[in-house]
C-alpha cells in the first residue's frame, strides 16, 4: 500500500517554513550574483580605462620628446623670421598665425627664437590635435629665458582679453608653480597630477609633467593636460574617479596573472573602491562607489525578480495562516464564538433606545427582546397588529397606560413565520424635543446678552479711554519722557483693542455696513504713516510707504474700514519685526483699475501655525510679542471679516526667520477726474542723489506725478541745470536742498534754504518743496538786479572783456574734462587759475565759487565737485550773455 503524507497542521507548517527558507536563500544568492556581476563589469571597465590612459600617456611621452628634441632644439639656432605677436597684457603675448586649431600665449619676456619655437610647436600640435574634439593644452617652461608657453585648443585670445581673464591667469600661475617645483626636484623626472576639472567646462583631465635638465641653464619642463572624458564610460560618473600615486611601483617582469591582480576591490563602511594600476606609470585609478548607490543599482536591476520572490513569500505566509485557521485547525472554538456573538447581540438589543421584539409565530416563542418590549408585550395583540399593519404600510400607533407608542412591523425574508416589531415612545421624544428647543432659546438669549454686554461695555469705556489718550498725547508733546511715551503707546493699544471688540461684535450681529464715500488714497496713507511713526521710531524700524498710483487719485469706498484693516495689520507687523523694515505697497492691476491691491511685507521672524489659525478663529493660538507688548489675537479674524464685507479677501504668507507678507485685495472703484491743465511742479528740475533704491523710487514717483523733472548726478554733470537737490545723505547737502528721512513727523527747516522731510508723507514732501521754491524765487527776485549791476560793471570796463572771453570758457571746459578723469592735481591747478582771473576782474561770486571748488577737491568729494563746476559754468555763461548785450 503506497505511503500517504499525513496532512496535519505540523507537517504543513514545516513544509511552508522550508519553502520560505528556500525563497530567502535563493533571493540572497541572486543578490550576491548580481552584485558580483556588477562589480566584475566595473572592474573590466576600469582595466579598459587604465589601458587607454596608459596608451595616451605613452603617446604624449613620445610627443614630449619630439617637442623638446626636434622643435625646441632646432629652433634655438634658427635666424629670426618675420613673426608677429600681440601684447594682450603686461608680459602676456599672443602669437599670430594662419591656422587656428591651436592658439599660443607666451608669458614673460622672451626673444625671437622663443617666438619661432612657439610657432613650430603650435604647428606640430595643429597636426597632432587636428581631429580631436576635446580640450588639449601644453605648457612649455623654457629654461633659456624662464618664459612659459601655453598652447591650447581653447580660444586663448578671447579668454585672455574678455570675461575669463582671471581663469587663464589662475591656471597659468598654478602650472608655473608646479613646473618650477618639479624643476627644483632633482630626483623627479616625470610627475603626474590628480584628476582636475575646468571650472567653466565639464572636462576632466590630468597633467603629465616632464623635466629636461640642461647644463648651465634652468631645467626645461613640458606639461600636457590630457583629457579623460572620452575614456570614461557614460554610466560611470566622473566625480567618483580619483587618480593618485602608486606607492608600490610595478616591475617590468610581471606575468599576465600578476597584471590581472593589478585591479582589486576594497570595501569600507561607506563605500566600495575599485583600484586599477596603470602598467607603465606609477599611478592608480580609483573608482569609488557609495554602498547606497550600489544597493540602489542592485535593487533597480533585480526589481522584478525581488518583487516576484516577495509576492511568493507573502502568498506562502497567507496560505500557511489560512490553512491553519480554517482547514486544518479543529472547530473546538465554534461554540465559544457563538456564545460571544449571542452575548454581543443581547448587549446591542438591550442598549437600543426603542423596544425590539422578534417573535416566531410557528413555535409561539420570543427570539429576541429587550426590557421595553417585554414591558409592552402583555398589553399588545401581536396578531391584530400584523393584520392592521398590512393596511397602514407597517406603521401603527398604540396607547398603553396613557402613553402613545409608534409600532413598526416587518417580516423576515429568511423565515416567513418570524416577525419583527419596533416600539418607540412618542411622548418621550416630544419631551426631548421641547427640552432641546428650550435649550436653544436659552443659548440664543445668552448670545444676545453677550453681544449687548460687549456693545454697552465698549461704549462705556470708549469715552473715558479716549480722554486719557488725548491727555497723554498732550503731555507727550510738552515732555519727552520715555515712560510717558510708553504709557501713551499702551493706552493707544488698549483703545485699539476695545475698538476691535466693538467692531467685531457689530459684524457678528450684522449691525455694520460699509459707509462708502469718495476719499483720497494718498491722504489716507499719509495719516496712516503719522499714526505708525512713533511705534516704528521706538523700535528703530524703517517704514516704507510706496504708492504706485497717482497721488491725486480719488476712489469710492469705506475709507475708515480700509484704514482699520491697514492699521491693524501694520501694528501686528511692527510687533513681530525686531529689526529691518516694514513696507506698504499700493497698486492696481492694469486690466482691473477698480480693484486695489495693498501689500504689507516685513522682515520679522514670521508667523507660527498657531498664529495663522487665528485667521479663522480668534485667540486660537498664542501670538507674538516684543518688549513693548503683545500682538492681538483678534487682528487677523477681524481683518478677514472686514475684507469680506468690502468685497475682497486677505492672504497671509509667512516664512520662518524671513518675514511675512500680507496681501489685501479690495474692490474700490476709481472715480473719474478732470485732467489737470498744468501740474503743480511743472518746469521744476530736481537733482536726485539718493543711495537707497526704494527711497529713490518713492521720491521720483511722487515728483514726476507732480510734474517735476528728475535728473541723476550723471545727467547733472553733463550740463543740465537743477532747481532743487533731493538727497538722503547729510554730507551732500547744498543750498536749496531737501534731506530725506523716515522718522520725521512731517518736515522742518534746517536753515533758510534746507529742509528735513519724511519721504513717506506725500503732503509733507509737497509742502517742503513749495516753501523751498517760494523762498528761492523771492531771493532771486530781490538779489537779481543788485548782483547784475555789481558783477557786470568791472567785467565790461576797460579791455578785460576780450581776456575773459579768450581764457575763462576754455578753463571751464577743462574743469569738466579733468573732473571726469578724476585728475585732482590738474583740476586744482585749473581752479586756482580761474580764481586768479575772477580776482583780477573783481568778480567776487566767481572767486568764492572757485574757493569752494578747491575745498571740495581737497576732500575728493566728486558729487560736490560736479555741482560746483556746473555753478561756475552757469555763472560764466551769464556773464558772457550780459557782456554781449552790453556790446550791442
Amino acid at each position: 500500500m503506497p505511503y500517504k503524507f499525513p496532512l496535519t497542521s505540523g507537517n504543513v507548517t514545516r513544509f511552508f517554513v522550508i519553502f520560505i527558507l528556500v525563497l530567502l536563500v535563493a533571493q540572497g544568492v541572486m543578490i550576491h550574483n548580481a552584485v558580483n556581476a556588477w562589480l566584475t563589469e566595473k572592474r573590466y571597465a576600469m582595466e579598459d580605462v587604465t589601458y587607454a590612459m596608459q596608451k595616451r600617456i605613452d603617446a604624449y611621452r613620445f610627443a614630449t620628446w619630439q617637442i623638446y628634441e626636434n622643435l625646441a632644439a632646432s629652433a634655438a639656432g634658427t635666424p629670426p623670421n618675420s613673426l608677429q605677436e600681440t601684447r594682450l597684457r603686461p608680459d602676456v603675448y599672443y602669437l599670430e598665425k594662419n591656422r587656428r586649431k591651436t592658439e599660443a600665449l607666451i608669458f614673460g619676456s622672451h626673444d625671437s627664437s622663443t617666438l619661432d619655437m612657439t610657432l613650430r610647436m603650435s604647428r606640430y600640435l595643429d597636426t597632432l590635435w587636428g581631429a580631436e574634439n576635446n580640450t588639449w593644452s601644453m605648457y612649455f617652461l623654457n629654461g633659456q629665458d624662464n618664459s612659459l608657453i601655453l598652447i591650447s585648443t581653447l580660444p586663448l585670445k578671447d579668454m585672455a582679453t574678455r570675461y575669463k581673464e582671471n581663469a587663464i591667469s589662475n591656471i597659468v600661475d598654478a602650472r608655473r608653480a608646479e613646473m618650477l617645483q618639479q624643476a627644483n626636484a632633482l630626483d623627479e623626472r616625470e610627475s603626474f597630477s590628480p584628476l582636475r576639472r575646468f571650472s567653466w567646462q565639464n572636462d576632466h583631465y590630468f597633467t603629465v609633467r616632464t623635466t629636461f635638465n640642461q647644463p648651465g641653464h634652468l631645467a626645461t619642463v613640458v606639461a600636457f593636460d590630457l583629457p579623460v572624458n572620452d575614456l570614461i564610460p557614460r554610466n560611470m560618473p566622473l566625480e567618483n574617479f580619483q587618480l593618485r600615486q602608486d606607492a608600490t611601483v610595478s616591475n617590468e617582469g610581471k606575468n599576465s596573472d600578476e597584471e590581472a591582480q593589478a585591479t582589486h576591490i576594497n570595501f569600507s563602511t561607506r563605500e566600495a573602491e575599485i583600484v586599477s594600476a596603470l602598467p607603465g606609470a606609477p599611478l592608480q585609478l580609483a573608482y569609488r562607489i557609495p554602498l547606497t548607490s550600489l544597493a540602489l543599482d542592485t535593487l533597480r536591476n533585480l526589481l522584478w525578480p525581488m518583487l516576484a520572490d516577495f509576492a511568493l513569500l507573502l502568498m506562502s505566509l497567507a496560505g500557511l495562516f489560512l490553512l491553519r485557521q480554517q482547514s486544518l485547525r479543529p472547530s473546538e472554538n465554534q461554540s465559544a464564538e457563538l456564545d460571544s456573538l449571542r452575548v454581543l447581540n443581547e448587549e446591542i438589543v438591550a442598549s437600543l433606545p426603542v423596544g425590539l421584539l422578534v417573535y416566531d409565530f410557528a413555535s409561539n416563542r420570543t427570539i429576541i427582546s429587550n426590557k421595553i418590549a417585554e414591558h409592552l408585550l402583555p398589553h399588545l395583540n401581536l396578531q391584530k397588529i400584523i393584520n392592521m399593519s398590512d393596511q397602514h404600510q407597517g406603521v401603527l400607533q398604540a396607547t398603553v397606560n396613557n402613553e402613545v407608542y409608534e409600532i413598526r412591523h416587518a417580516r423576515s425574508v429568511y423565515s416567513p413565520h418570524t416577525q419583527l416589531f419596533m416600539m418607540r415612545d412618542q411622548d418621550r421624544e416630544l419631551l426631548v424635543n421641547k427640552k432641546l428647543q428650550k435649550a436653544q432659546q436659552v443659548l440664543d438669549r445668552n448670545h444676545q446678552m453677550r453681544q449687548q454686554l460687549l456693545q454697552n461695555l465698549g461704549h462705556a469705556l470708549n469715552q473715558p479711554l479716549n480722554q486719557v489718550v488725548t491727555q497723554l498725547r498732550a503731555l507727550s508733546e510738552e515732555s519727552e519722557d520715555e515712560q510717558l511715551l510708553n504709557v501713551l503707546q499702551d493706552s493707544q493699544s488698549l483703545s485699539r483693542l476695545l475698538d476691535d471688540i466693538v467692531l467685531l461684535n457689530r459684524l457678528e450681529t450684522h449691525d455694520w455696513l460699509p459707509d462708502a464715500a469718495s476719499f483720497n488714497l494718498q491722504a489716507l496713507l499719509d495719516e496712516l504713516t503719522l499714526e505708525l511713526l512713533p511705534q516704528a521710531r521706538r523700535k528703530g524700524l524703517k517704514l516704507l510707504v510706496r504708492n504706485h498710483l497717482n497721488s491725486d487719485e480719488i476712489r469710492f469706498g469705506d475709507s475708515r474700514a480700509i484704514r482699520k484693516v491697514l492699521t491693524t495689520l501694520l501694528h501686528y507687523s511692527l510687533t513681530t519685526t525686531q529689526w529691518g523694515k516694514v513696507s506698504l505697497e499700493v497698486d492696481s492691476p492694469a486690466d482691473q483699475p477698480n480693484r486695489l491691491r495693498l501689500q504689507i511685507v516685513d522682515t520679522g521672524a514670521g508667523l507660527t501655525r498657531d498664529e495663522l489659525g487665528n485667521t479663522d478663529f480668534p485667540y486660537l493660538g498664542e501670538t507674538s510679542q516684543d518688549r513693548f507688548g503683545q500682538a492681538s489675537g483678534l487682528a487677523f479674524f477681524l481683518c478677514k471679516q472686514l475684507c469680506k464685507q468690502l468685497g475682497g479677501h486677505l492672504e497671509i504668507l509667512a516664512k520662518p526667520d524671513i518675514g511675512t507678507r500680507y496681501s489685501i485685495w479690495l474692490n474700490v472703484p476709481l472715480e473719474t477726474q478732470q485732467p489737470q491743465e498744468e501740474k503743480l511742479l511743472e518746469g521744476v528740475t530736481a537733482l536726485i542723489e539718493i543711495d537707497v533704491d526704494d527711497v529713490r523710487n518713492i521720491v521720483c514717483h511722487q515728483l514726476e506725478n507732480w510734474g517735476a523733472r528728475c535728473i541723476t548726478p550723471d545727467e547733472r554733470f553733463s550740463g543740465q541745470q537743477h532747481d532743487i537737490l533731493v538727497t538722503d545723505d547729510p554730507a551732500r547737502m547744498t543750498p536749496w536742498a531737501l534731506l530725506l528721512t523716515d522718522d520725521e513727523s512731517g518736515f522742518r527747516a534746517l536753515n533758510e534754504n534746507q529742509y528735513r522731510v519724511n519721504f513717506n508723507i506725500s503732503s509733507a514732501l509737497q509742502d517742503a518743496l513749495l516753501q523751498l521754491i517760494e523762498k528761492q524765487l523771492s531771493e532771486e527776485l530781490s538779489l537779481g538786479e543788485e548782483s547784475e549791476e555789481e558783477d557786470v560793471v568791472p567785467l565790461l570796463s576797460g579791455g578785460y572783456y576780450q581776456l575773459f572771453v579768450e581764457t575763462v570758457p576754455d578753463d571751464v571746459k577743462r574743469l569738466y574734462t579733468e573732473a571726469a578723469d578724476n585728475d585732482y592735481r590738474s583740476l586744482a591747478q585749473t581752479a586756482h587759475r580761474l580764481k586768479g582771473v575772477f580776482a583780477m576782474l573783481n568778480l567776487v561770486p566767481g572767486k568764492q565759487l572757485c574757493e569752494t571748488l578747491e575745498q571740495h577737491i581737497k576732500e575728493c568729494d566728486d558729487s560736490n565737485i560736479k555741482n560746483t563746476t556746473s555753478e561756475i559754468d552757469a555763472y560764466v555763461n551769464e556773464l558772457l550773455q550780459q557782456g554781449n548785450q552790453k556790446d550791442e
